[in-house]
């Protein structure tokens, strides 16, 4: 069995009872397609006078004898009929007995294909489920190799695949097979020389076909591959709409976007050349098998009399009935190809292992008390370290600057004190606790981070806000509103603190959204705060706002301030002056100055770049 296949038996298993009903209905369905052919005998025996005249009850002689002793019965009753109320009561109930079988065959093929609805759509509930609680967990560090594009055509396009193209197994492992082997054994009963040549069919025809479809799972994984590129390609596009138009590259977007759909559409093309020559492939070679039985069947009612005339339409008709499952299955079978080449990439997914994950024996830490260690840290994303012997004690109730050029490590203390990332060696330490002895929600319940990029969500004032406190009351939205400088703009807007404020935010400035970033920080109220270069993208105006917005926030709390701008850093209590992963200075404002170093030429420069 496929790899896959077992991993998505599992999520079919929670299922079970749908699966168990549909399993019943598609054996009941296998059964009355072929009953509704053999029901058609009785008919042509009462409109051609064939039938045999019984005017004694037969008798039961056990279930291996049940074929005969039912059309013994139904001959009796026919007679019975036929002598009492006429010819046109039997074929009456003759007809009768057809509709029924057709009936029944329709009805539980309706019922097994509503039961297999609720486990297709019940299975892609739990799948995107899974897969976006797994892509909410995965670590950022996953992220930075990743085009978020594909992520999201694995979660939208290939679950939808799996949903579509996998679960006809269930029809390809009951349904078709069943209604084959029914109809063969009705067949097989009826004439078993006529039946060998359909014993030569079923194989040729799976080898065939099987032939086409080799390649086809490795193109549908490629097909799914080139989709999540051209998800990507749109969702980058529309993220920096303004850098396109700004710098005339729409041309160049095109191309890149109008490429991938053309590979796109040679991908599927091919595949769908190979999915749509399985049915009138199987049906060209089921035909062929129908005029040899017609030619040989022929001969048996024409000239050896060895074949009774109605019967033999009635074995066509069987023999026919195989043609519909045999196309289901040939058809099946390539769709189980994709959903296999689906189900492979959801699964990459979904396995991969996260490394931000809590310690066996970790505790949950409520209250931050004495002071943040950092001892002797290294850090590197790949090859080179971007920390080196890295030592910092940041105490309680103290504001602590981090300032130096781009590239000197400044963001990467703050992706590892809220532990985006894991240090590489060394260890930081909370209340002499390590960091990954602390549960991480506890962990990100202590701090707050504003970053240089204000992350805001379509939707409103209050929403984004309460973000870190969702149950937060009005008063308590607009008393951070106004700690962040933020409630003079917010209590201009027609819905107030209702207001939806656009994809990303982009319906306020960038001095707005900063200080609804800092207002959210200061509604969740955390013990210590992390400011990655917060007001380094505002004006002039904007800063002076926010920068109050922070000296208001900061007051009582241990801020962590990675500074990009000489007046965000100040009034900080240590001021430390990073160059290339390490320490090369470290004091207050006015002493550092006076050491005339490396702090006083970028105080100079009036810049922290």
């Amino acid at each position: 069995m496929d790899e896959n296949l077992k991993k998505i038996i599992p999520f079919a298993l929670k299922f079970k009872s749908n699966v168990v009903w549909n399993i019943i209905f598609n054996v009941l369905y296998a059964l009355f397609s072929t009953l509704s052919f053999v029901a058609l005998f009785p008919l042509m025996e009462v409109l051609f006078k064939m039938n045999k005249k019984i005017n004694e009850l037969p008798k039961y002689n056990g279930i291996t004898e049940i074929g005969s002793y039912g059309k013994q019965y139904l001959q009796y009753y026919i007679t019975k009929l036929s002598n009492e109320n006429g010819v046109q009561y039997a074929l009456l109930l003759t007809v009768a007995l057809v509709i029924s079988t057709f009936l029944f065959k329709n009805l539980f093929n309706y019922l097994a294909s509503q039961h297999l609805m609720k486990i297709k759509n019940g299975v892609l509930r739990d799948l995107r489920e899974k897969m976006f609680s797994k892509i909410i967990d995965l670590p950022v560090s996953y992220y930075s190799e990743k085009r978020k594009g594909d992520i999201m055509a694995r979660m939208l396009g290939d679950v939808n695949e799996v949903k579509n193209s996998f679960f006809v197994v269930l029809e390809l492992i009951i349904k078709e097979p069943l209604t084959i082997v029914f109809a063969i054994i009705a067949m097989l009963k009826i004439s078993f020389e006529l039946t060998m040549f359909v014993f030569i069919f079923i194989p040729v025809s799976g080898i065939v076909i099987s032939k086409i479809g080799k390649s086809l799972r490795a193109k549908s994984k490629k097909a799914q591959e080139e989709n999540g590129y051209l998800i990507s390609t749109v969702e980058e596009a529309l993220t920096g709409l303004k850098v396109i138009k700004s710098y005339n590259s729409e041309g160049y977007f095109k191309s890149l976007f109008n490429n991938s759909i053309s590979r796109l559409m040679r991908l599927d093309n091919n595949i769908g050349k190979k999915n749509n020559l399985a049915t009138p492939l199987s049906e060209f070679m089921g035909i062929i098998v129908i005029s040899i039985l017609l030619w040989y069947g022929g001969n048996l009612v024409l000239v050896d009399k060895s074949l009774n005339g109605a019967l033999f339409i009635v074995y066509l008709g069987l023999a026919y009935n195989i043609l519909t499952p045999a196309k289901a299955i040939s058809k099946a079978s390539f769709m189980v190809k994709n959903g296999l080449a689906a189900a492979e990439r959801v699964f990459e997914v979904l396995e991969v292992e996260n490394t931000i994950t809590n310690a066996p024996n970790a505790i949950k830490k409520v209250t931050f008390d004495d002071k943040i260690v950092i001892q002797n840290i290294n850090f590197r994303y790949e090859d080179e370290n971007v920390l080196k012997e890295f030592s910092l004690e940041i105490p309680k109730g103290k504001t602590v600057a981090l300032v130096g050029q781009s590239g000197s490590g400044k963001s990467t203390i703050a992706n590892l004190l809220t532990r985006f990332y894991d240090v590489s060696e060394g260890n930081i330490s909370i209340d002499g606790t390590d960091l990954k002895g602390i549960e991480l929600q506890s962990l990100r319940d202590l701090m707050g981070l504003v970053t240089q990029d204000s992350i805001l969500f379509n939707d409103t004032i209050k929403a984004n806000i309460s973000l870190g406190k969702p149950e937060a009351t009005d008063e308590e939205v607009i008393a951070a509103l106004k700690v962040a400088n933020a409630y003079e703009f917010v209590k201009d807007l027609t819905d107030g603190i209702e207001t939806n404020i656009g994809d990303s935010g982009n319906k306020l400035s960038g001095g707005q959204k900063q200080r609804l970033s800092i207002a959210r920080a200061v509604l969740k109220n955390p013990p210590i705060m992390i400011l990655d270069e917060a007001t380094s993208a505002l004006d002039t105006e904007s800063e002076r706002l926010v920068q109050q917005a922070l000296e208001n926030m900061m007051q009582n709390r241990t801020s962590i301030v990675i500074a990009h701008r000489l007046s965000t850093i100040q009034k900080a209590d240590v001021i430390v002056v990073m160059k290339k992963g390490k320490i090369v200075e470290q004091g207050t404002h006015e002493a550092l100055l006076a050491q005339n170093g490396t702090y006083s030429k970028l105080v100079s420069m009036q810049s922290f770049e």
